[in-house]
């Protein structure tokens, strides 16, 4: 083992036993496989659209597709999970994600492949409930704060990965990219081997906690912070989508330029994920800290369309990543801990359900501003959405110091 990961584990130490850093890095590496589920289409799609003949109008939704279908399904199966346990889910999905994934590199027609994507986000969606909900009960207080981060993190940095290791593999031929999903596969057999499912209640007391879940989903702080994470998933996609088509036209980017743009981002937010979020929140609030996430998202985005010397744009890049990177922990942190135990898994998956539908409705929302205002409103707005819920961060965190 290097003296890099030595150092990492020791650190981890101090708060987990040796068996519960295997778990964790079990479940870490589930949450790197929900990442995964776009970031491989992406880089071959040309290659898709000039082989099977397809629609380039509508060969795109190929891409969001799964984000859509996992929004539905990861609130269902948090329920599900808390219901018979996240083990049982996890489990499963993964091997669906495994099978779905796969089978796509046999579909030849457009309407197959949309269902076998939609499928693969239902998998995905299941991943994610069971992976959020196990690291939610595994961990508490500033344990809890850290370790959100670390995953934060890493799947954020694993984002970047992916479209290069599926651009590389589908390079020889993008059939085999679909292969990637099957590292599914070997991961259950780790999993199987490593995690413990945590004491689940009894059927009465589920019962109970089932009818509460409604009560808890309705509390003003939960809903609020639901919003958070849509606002801050429609914000990130308008950059992920958009910045491109600006470069572009602003200073002739090629897509090498494109993607270092982007992957400069993700580093910056994985890098205060890991180290920065927690301690930010430490020491001026979580509320506080949120705030000032969004608006730093939401300065730097409002900036891209007077943005044309490429330094500067990198630096406002890492900026934008630095935002992202101090609101995301903090808020799964702050639902985990507005969340009982045993409805924790339900609570967390639907976050991550609101996730996947504000990066799902980014371009639906986005698309006809940019079709009839052009392309700096896009940017404009995407930074007034931010901006709104930095203010509204720093309202809640004035109304809980009072």
């Amino acid at each position: 083992m290097s003296s890099v990961s030595r150092g990492f584990s020791a650190q981890m130490m101090k708060f987990a036993s040796q068996e519960r850093f295997h778990q964790f890095l079990i479940l870490l590496a589930a949450g790197c496989l929900t990442t995964m589920t776009g970031g491989i289409v992406s880089p071959i799609l040309p290659e898709m659209v000039q082989e099977l003949s397809l629609d380039p109008k509508w060969a795109g939704i190929l891409v969001s597709i799964h984000a859509l279908t996992s929004a539905i399904m990861t609130p269902v199966m948090g329920i599900v999970a808390d219901r018979i346990g996240k083990l049982k889910v996890l489990i499963p999905c993964l091997l669906l994600y495994a099978l779905f994934g796969i089978a796509t590199a046999f579909v030849t027609t457009f309407p197959l492949l949309l269902v076998s994507r939609g499928l693969l986000g239902m998998a995905s969606g299941g991943v994610a409930a069971a992976t959020i909900g196990l690291l939610g009960s595994m961990y508490d207080g500033e344990q809890r704060s850290r370790i959100l981060g670390y995953a934060t993190s890493v799947m954020t940095t694993s984002a970047v990965f992916f479209p290069l290791l599926g651009g590389w593999v589908g390079g020889y031929n993008w059939h085999y990219a679909f292969y990637l999903y099957g590292l599914a596969i070997p991961l259950i057999a780790f999993a199987l081997l490593v995690l413990r499912e945590p004491q689940t209640p009894s059927d009465s007391l589920l019962k109970m906690n089932q009818a509460s879940l409604g009560k808890v989903l309705l509390k003003p702080d939960i809903l609020q912070i639901y919003l958070y994470i849509a606002i801050a998933a429609v914000t990130v996609y308008a950059v992920v989508i958009y910045t491109p088509l600006y470069l572009k036209s602003a200073i002739n980017a090629d897509p090498v330029l494109n993607g270092f743009v982007l992957a400069v981002r993700l580093v910056g937010a994985a890098l205060v994920s890991a180290i920065g979020a927690s301690r930010l929140a430490r020491r001026m609030g979580a509320n506080w800290a949120i705030a000032f996430g969004f608006s730093l998202m939401g300065m730097t985005v409002a900036t891209i369309p007077l943005l044309t010397d490429i330094y500067l744009i990198v630096v406002t890049a890492i900026l934008f990543g630095i935002g992202f990177g101090i609101i995301t922990p903090n808020l799964y942190d702050a639902l985990a801990e507005r969340s009982p135990n045993e409805l924790r898994a339900s609570v967390l998956a639907i976050g991550t359900g609101f996730n996947s539908l504000g990066q799902f409705l980014s371009p639906v929302a986005l698309g006809p501003i940019w079709k009839f205002a052009g392309l700096p409103s896009v940017f404009y707005i995407a930074g007034g959405f931010a901006m709104i819920a930095s203010v509204l961060s720093l309202m809640q965190g004035k109304r809980r110091s009072a």
